[in-house]
């Protein structure tokens, strides 16, 4: 499981190993290892004790909504099965951390899908927030206006304030690349 001393390197080496060794489709669902991207993007703003369950909820977010960095499934049905299974074991990597983290990230994952079926903005500063302030329970006013009101405002605020303006730029910036 992630600890704190877990690199940059380890998180990818265990999300792509323990996909592949989870089901063949996976496996076969891999990119070759040169044509993957292994940029970090909302885990730079969290606790490093986080960053495997928030890339791998990342990465199967990806593979619902934008464009994967490490998988390329061979069709539509693959690729929302390989992402719900990102998305389950993301949420059991982040319960090493707090069971606080795996709700805020049940939430993001929730908030999410909701925005999508509602045509509304505001998932890149729900990603921002929710990993900044990962198992700190500081976010449910924010996420509520996002959810009822279709505003980020508050959520890319607690972001900036939490991790600061340039990092929590860098990384909506990498989402938009991913997502479009």
């Amino acid at each position: 499981m992630a600890t704190s001393s877990t690199t940059e390197a380890d998180v990818w080496e265990t999300l792509v190993a323990e996909a592949a060794a989870e089901s063949p489709l996976w496996g076969d669902s891999l990119l070759p290892r040169d044509a993957q991207d292994r940029t970090a993007v909302f885990s730079r703003l969290c606790d490093p004790l986080y960053a495997l369950g928030v890339e791998t909820i990342y990465e199967g977010y990806l593979l619902h909504y934008g464009r994967s960095r490490l998988f390329r499934p061979a069709d539509p049905d693959t690729a929302l099965l390989l992402g719900d299974y990102l998305y389950a074991h993301g949420l059991v990597r982040a319960a090493t951390g707090s069971i606080e983290a795996v709700h805020d990230l049940a939430e993001l994952i929730s908030l999410c899908s909701q925005a999508r079926a509602d045509h509304r903005g505001g998932e890149a500063e729900a990603w921002a927030a929710t990993a900044a302030l990962l198992g700190q329970g500081s976010l449910v006013e924010a996420r509520a206006e996002l959810r009822d009101h279709g505003d980020a405002s508050a959520l890319a605020a607690a972001a900036r304030r939490a991790a600061g303006a340039d990092a929590v730029d860098t990384a909506c910036c990498a989402h938009d690349r991913l997502v479009g």
